[in-house]
């Protein structure tokens, strides 16, 4: 059954409107849609009628029972004539004027269906350099980004789901330092998240002391030479102070992908073949430029058995089987937005297979997040999840044949017949885990309760059933305990909470961060591609602490990180509003300096006041701050706005904003 929450996002993202934009179908009718769609391309393969139409309506029951879910643009497209199921896509960026523009064409086509795009802009010349051809110079990487993220905002300004982009640079480009800081002013580059793509060679100098090179990406010439720990040093503390850019081990991620460079007898690179280059914009799907890679995910807090004794394994391998096949299906269902996209995503059928409800699933389990006990149960799960869609794709593979692309990887080497040339992605899960009613991918519960605004101003407490349920059987509920719970953000400090549930009912900033980085480390071990994790830092992080996070990150060998230091975009979080709004200067005296408009929702300045206190208190300030601030959207308050890797959500609307 789905939950009002579901409902409102589905009815607000999802929910297929008529030409003056009246919702014409149901949450369930949705579902079936998208069963019926996905389950119809199994007549390629020889499935009668009646053995898809059983397919179809074990599709919509996993569904429509929170079991697993597929990604945002397959819910809002399947069954569309022309229908984009696809949620990850990288496009190349060649150093050329006409090929530049050419990707930003390219991407916002891809917006305009829901997708997201990754680029690297390592192969543009650097800023300043001389351009033969027009006698002119270079306007470099970041100014190019400024172009593609101005043209999301055009097209995000009429979609169903917002366009977002992940921005990549390798560490060896002489514009890196221009790079590290171009987040540093909150008001640009809004729809991209920026990581810096890590080498081994620079790890190595950086533990080393050793000095570092910056090379010409066309000429191939050495045109800096800098000590590795400075340049590093530049990474951390921008990502201290504005959470980013984050991190991928490019070669890591190289080294371990199936895919190998093939030429064809024309001397071409066979498409899907290339070079890892770039990530998703929430870093979880490493890709080739111009591959693409759909989603879903398994609801882990469905499957713990009764009495949270243990998982039911039975139940959870005859949903990962129906899973691959759902997520395989989707491969053909798809109807790519170019052609060459089109070529290197049949070529791999690559599919990312995840997880969510993971934090909920170790509460019924009595397992505390920041403990060895949860790492193991999490390379358990995964283990176990790796293994069984391996097994699935397998045997896909056997009645349909592996992809095409086979012959070129890893698995053609082992020997292993293989559908799909990747299997297992975790992804943040966003506003699909709120229509699952379960908490985001690996990540620990956000918040117990939140305050929701309802019209009229009045702000109504919701809390987490799981939490509300023992708070009553323990006879410690009260609404002004879920009320206080609610404008805190934690139950860390209070003392009416027992300590056993408060051990087992941490939060996300109550976790040291390096339980964070465990935690991703445990589920990268069995994952084919990246996992998206947020690694959650307090206020008072030193730059040391998240130096230490990164450092962490590569020794345990993850393929990316990103952080956040609570309250570190706080101008960005907390969006004031119309109504007897506050000062200017009110505002600056409670968060800091303001750089970003202070518009939309509706908060009265005495309400502010009273939900937060006096407006000299920074500690609760802060937790307003990360626990919520207005969605600028719908309006709704604290509680309602919450951070997954470099983007933010609001668990009201749906509303998502990288």
């Amino acid at each position: 059954m789905l939950s009002p929450n579901a409902c409102k996002v589905l009815e607000k993202r999802y929910l297929w409107r008529d030409a003056e934009g009246h919702v014409v179908e149901t949450p369930d009718e949705l579902f079936h849609r998208v069963a019926k769609a996905i389950a119809s391309v199994e007549e390629h393969w020889g499935k009668s009628t009646e053995e898809i139409k059983v397919l179809e309506d074990r599709f919509y029951r996993a569904m429509v029972d929170g079991l697993f879910m597929p990604n945002s643009p397959t819910l809002m497209n399947a069954g569309k004539q022309s229908g984009q199921l696809s949620a990850c896509f990288v496009l190349p960026v060649p150093d050329s004027l006409e090929g530049i523009f050419e990707t930003c064409k390219n991407a916002a086509l891809i917006h305009k269906t829901g997708g997201g795009t990754g680029f690297s802009f390592s192969r543009l010349r650097p800023t300043n350099d001389r351009v033969a051809t027009t006698t002119g110079v270079a306007s470099g990487p970041v100014s190019f980004m400024t172009v593609y993220d101005a043209a999301t905002e055009a097209i995000r300004q009429g979609g169903t789901r917002r366009g977002a982009n992940m921005g990549i640079l390798n560490i060896d480009h002489p514009d890196i330092e221009q790079f590290i800081a171009c987040k540093n002013d909150t008001n640009r580059l809004n729809n991209f998240n920026i990581s810096v793509a890590v080498t081994d060679k620079f790890m190595r100098a950086v533990v080393d002391g050793d000095k570092f090179e910056l090379v010409h990406p066309r000429t191939k010439q050495i045109v800096k030479t800098l000590q590795a720990c400075e340049l590093f040093d530049k990474i951390v503390e921008n990502a201290h102070a504005t959470g980013e850019p984050g991190i991928i081990f490019l070669d890591r991620i190289n080294a371990i992908d199936p895919m190998m460079e093939a030429f064809d007898e024309a001397g071409h690179l066979v498409p899907g073949t290339e070079e890892i280059e770039a990530t998703n914009p929430c870093g979880e799907q490493p890709l080739g430029p111009g591959d693409a890679c759909n989603l879903g995910s398994i609801n882990l807090a469905k499957f713990v058995a009764d009495k949270g004794s243990d998982m039911d394994w039975d139940r959870l391998a005859d949903v990962i089987q129906l899973s691959v096949r759902f997520l395989d299906d989707i491969v053909e269902a798809n109807h790519y937005p170019l052609e060459f996209i089109a070529r290197a995503a049949l070529n791999n059928r690559r599919i990312g297979l995840g997880v969510m409800g993971w934090a909920e699933a170790l509460i019924k389990l009595n397992i505390a997040y920041d403990t060895q006990t949860a790492l193991d149960k999490a390379c358990e799960v995964m283990q176990f999840i790796q293994q069984n869609s391996h097994a699935a794709s397998a045997e896909l593979a056997a009645e349909r044949g592996t992809f095409p692309n086979w012959p070129h990887s890893t698995w053609c080497r082992q020997g292993l017949p293989m559908r799909n040339a990747t299997v297992t992605t975790i992804a943040p899960t966003g506003t699909i885990s709120i229509i699952a009613g379960t908490s985001s991918g690996i990540e620990p519960i956000f918040a117990i309760s939140f305050l929701r605004r309802v019209l009229g101003g009045m702000e109504l407490v919701e809390t987490n059933p799981l939490f509300e349920k023992v708070a009553r059987e323990r006879d410690f509920y009260s609404e002004k305990l879920m009320h206080q719970i609610a404008e805190e953000g934690s139950i860390a400090h209070i003392g009416s909470v027992p300590d056993d549930v408060k051990q087992l009912w941490k939060c996300a900033y109550d976790i040291s961060y390096l339980w964070h980085v465990r935690m991703q480390a445990a589920f990268q071990k069995y994952t084919d591609c990246a996992v998206s994790k947020t690694i959650n830092l307090p206020f008072d992080a030193t730059v040391d602490d998240v130096r230490k996070a990164y450092i962490e990150a590569y020794e345990l060998g993850l393929k990316g990180i990103t952080v956040y230091r609570d309250t570190s975009r706080r101008s960005q979080v907390l969006i004031i509003g119309k109504t007897d709004p506050l000062k200017k200067e009110d505002y600056v005296d409670l968060v800091g300096t303001v750089t970003s408009p202070l518009t939309m929702g509706s908060l009265h300045k005495d309400k502010f006041k009273q939900t937060t206190g006096s407006l000299g208190d920074k500690t609760l300030s802060r937790s307003y701050n990360r626990h919520g601030g207005l969605c600028p959207e719908c309006g709704m308050g604290i509680g309602s706005l919450v951070r997954f890797e470099a983007c933010r959500m609001c668990r009201d609307c749906g509303y998502t904003k990288c």
